[in-house]
């Protein structure tokens, strides 16, 4: 089978799943994978013959894929900031919405007279939003917490494997005494849990069924309690004139900057994604404070 042939035969198998585009995406994404040639690199070498290890990996990686399982998880990889992170399924898959915040982030500290000091990721996951800020940033000290060992140990690879230091602490962002022992910070960010439990429904497969629910659903009488919390903690671990940054659901960018302006906090602005929708929150600890 040559490489042109494997593509085409991924592609087919997936348009039961996927439309031509997605499909074509994914077997991409594989091929790639399996041959380490980049796109351009496989035209020009389409005719090359895959060895019996190549077409063996092409076999399993369909198998996976069949069930629904996202690219990422089969390949045990994504791509986040330029950057490549290890995932598996109890972290989450780094979103282009999430590359949109730390783009913002980054922005906006590059803009400082100094770096900022001290920065701290709540609900780490996979590591991608403290890695990528390192690589970018001069802050000497970067924290990320989450409340999963399991997390920990890949998100601590993923800072390895790109060559940064982070401090990474097992810490339940629900638990007040726990997220009092740390210390303050100049930047806060956190792309939390905020989808209620009743979207689950309009949910695809692929994330339902592979993608880990704690770090996804909310319960429906209290779905933004996660900002409450990182409101609270904010007004007490933010050092003056530091700011905390969030992602939110599309609907929620109301609530979360009334419940970061009823904590004190100030200068809250609502930022929309690239597809126009409310997905990042802004907010400020006052300087005088």
């Amino acid at each position: 089978m040559t490489v042109v042939e494997a593509f085409r035969k991924l592609t087919d198998t997936l348009h039961s799943l996927y439309d031509k585009r997605e499909s074509e995406n994914i077997a991409d994404l594989v091929m790639e994978k399996i041959t380490g040639l980049r796109r351009m690199e496989r035209v020009l070498k389409k005719e090359t013959e895959l060895t019996m290890q190549q077409e063996k990996a092409v076999a399993q990686y369909s198998t996976e894929l069949l069930q629904h399982k996202p690219v990422q998880y089969v390949l045990k990889e994504a791509w986040f900031y330029g950057l490549r992170f290890l995932v598996v399924e109890y972290v989450l898959i780094p979103r282009p919405e999430t590359e949109e915040l730390v783009d913002w982030i980054i922005k906006d500290a590059k803009l400082l007279p100094s770096p900022p000091s001290a920065i701290l990721d709540i609900g780490t996951g996979s590591g991608c939003i403290p890695v990528a800020l390192k690589k970018e940033l001069a802050t000497p000290v970067i924290t990320a917490i989450d409340i999963s060992s399991e997390a920990l140990s890949i998100a601590k690879k993923n800072a390895d494997d790109n060559n940064v230091n982070i401090d990474f602490l097992l810490v339940d962002a629900l638990n007040e005494e726990q997220l009092d022992t740390l210390p303050v910070f100049d930047i806060i960010v956190s792309n939390p849990p905020y989808i209620p439990v009743t979207d689950m429904a309009e949910m695809r497969e692929n994330v339902l069924n592979f993608e880990p629910h704690t770090a996804l659903f909310v319960p429906n009488e209290d779905p933004l309690l996660f900002y409450k919390a990182i409101a609270k903690f904010a007004t007490s671990h933010l050092n003056a004139s530091g700011k905390v940054y969030v992602e939110i659901h599309e609907a929620q960018g109301e609530a979360v900057k009334r419940i970061f302006e009823e904590r004190g906090l100030s200068n809250c602005v609502i930022k929309k994604d690239m597809q126009g929708k409310d997905r990042m929150v802004r907010a400020e600890r006052s300087g005088d404070e």
